[in-house]
């Protein structure tokens, strides 16, 4: 469920465009942010797993009520966030497969995600992990496809692999590919999902759950990471030197053009998948941050239904679906070192985890990864405030 946030129609939209504009030239910005991603993901389960308690619940046990509220509120924010891209990128999918208006497309992916929410309500987890399971394998499927049908150029694809920028604009995408990447919510979700199934283990048994979770992680990352070069360098095979390929739809029609019709509806059913997917783990995400920080708990469906009203008006705004998934990555980025940074601190402190805390290497490495996480998306934040972007 975790790994569906890395394929969100957010990273559609980073991945497509660097492609696009630059080629091969940014594959090992993919992969750097991947490796970190399993990191943060392993510490998320991680402190889920030892403690019995999700990151915003540990964050609520500790903060004073005045920056519980902050806290809470900046979260709140992120979340809708995610949210409105998630909600975007479904309708766009739908108005490229089935020419829905793109109002209509976005109340059908709240009323479509509201079912999904209700198979956890009513079933429990497990029978909506394996729905979003599925949900998973329909993305991978829709956008690794086109590789097969496409002429990509394997050894410009390893020489992306030596990191290098080509301009001012290359590191804006490079950001932003990282900024999609590395999401709040994902760490936020993830810790409540472990805390659900922390039941009464030993020191053994945790031992033997930790393992179970690192190579859980590992091979989700490496599906969602899979499938997000597969996007970078099916665009850099068909995509670059094409005019129109500043939104998705363009980049689909592109697609149909070089690749034929079958690629580019695989590449829609994908899109539509990662909305419905992804949106739905976004809500139960903003759920447990609620639960977790003010402890106050809202029916799902509720929320799902407060949630889907701003993404509604924007699209009835006329405004560009694309550059609001784009803007969204931006604020984003603002809640990276909020989650990141306390999530780091919980699961190096001895009080909270016990014999279970980072070790100082493991700890040394994590405080890297925060500071080369911020450092990145402060850069898409100076460069898109400054007008490069």
């Amino acid at each position: 469920m975790a790994a569906v946030a890395y394929v969100d129609p957010g990273n559609v939209a980073a991945n497509l465009t660097a492609g696009a504009q630059y080629g091969y030239l940014l594959v090992w910005v993919l992969v750097v942010a991947n490796t970190m991603a399993m990191l943060v993901q392993y510490l998320s389960a991680k402190t889920g797993l030892v403690t019995g308690h999700s990151l915003p619940e540990l964050l609520g046990q500790r903060l004073r009520r005045g920056p519980r509220i902050v806290f809470w509120a900046q979260a709140e924010v992120v979340a809708a966030a995610t949210d409105l891209a998630e909600v975007l990128g479904g309708a766009i999918a739908l108005q490229i497969l089935f020419g829905v208006p793109l109002v209509v497309g976005g109340l059908i992916v709240g009323l479509v995600s509201m079912l999904l929410l209700s198979v956890q309500t009513r079933r429990g987890q497990r029978p909506f992990e394996f729905v979003v399971m599925g949900l998973l394998l329909v993305i991978t499927i829709g956008f690794v496809a086109g590789l097969f049908a496409s002429d990509v150029s394997w050894p410009e694809a390893v020489q992306g692999l030596v990191p290098r920028f080509a301009d001012g604009g290359s590191v804006l995408l490079a950001a932003s590919m990282l900024g999609a990447t590395v999401m709040p919510h994902a760490i936020y979700v993830h810790s409540a999902l472990a805390r659900d199934r922390h039941g009464r283990q030993d020191g053994a048994g945790l031992r033997r759950v930790l393992r179970a979770t690192r190579w859980d992680v590992l091979v989700s990352m490496l599906v969602a990471g899979g499938v997000n070069i597969a996007m970078l360098l099916l665009a850099a095979a068909t995509l670059q030197g094409v005019g129109g390929t500043d939104s998705i739809q363009g980049a689909h029609a592109a697609i149909s053009g070089a690749l034929g019709p079958l690629v580019a509806g695989l590449f829609a059913v994908g899109l539509l998948a990662s909305g419905l997917a992804s949106t739905s783990v976004g809500c139960y995400a903003g759920a447990a941050i609620m639960s977790g920080l003010l402890r106050v708990r809202v029916p799902m469906l509720v929320r799902r239904a407060v949630t889907l009203v701003p993404a509604l008006v924007l699209l009835a705004s006329g405004v560009n679906p694309t550059w609001a998934l784009v803007l969204s990555q931006v604020l984003l980025s603002l809640g990276i070192p909020f989650a990141l940074a306390p999530l780091v601190r919980v699961s190096s402190d001895a009080r909270v985890m016990g014999p279970f805390a980072n070790s100082t290497p493991l700890r040394l490495v994590a405080w890297t990864v925060v500071a080369l996480i911020v450092l990145l998306n402060l850069a898409l934040i100076v460069l898109t405030a400054t007008g490069t972007a």
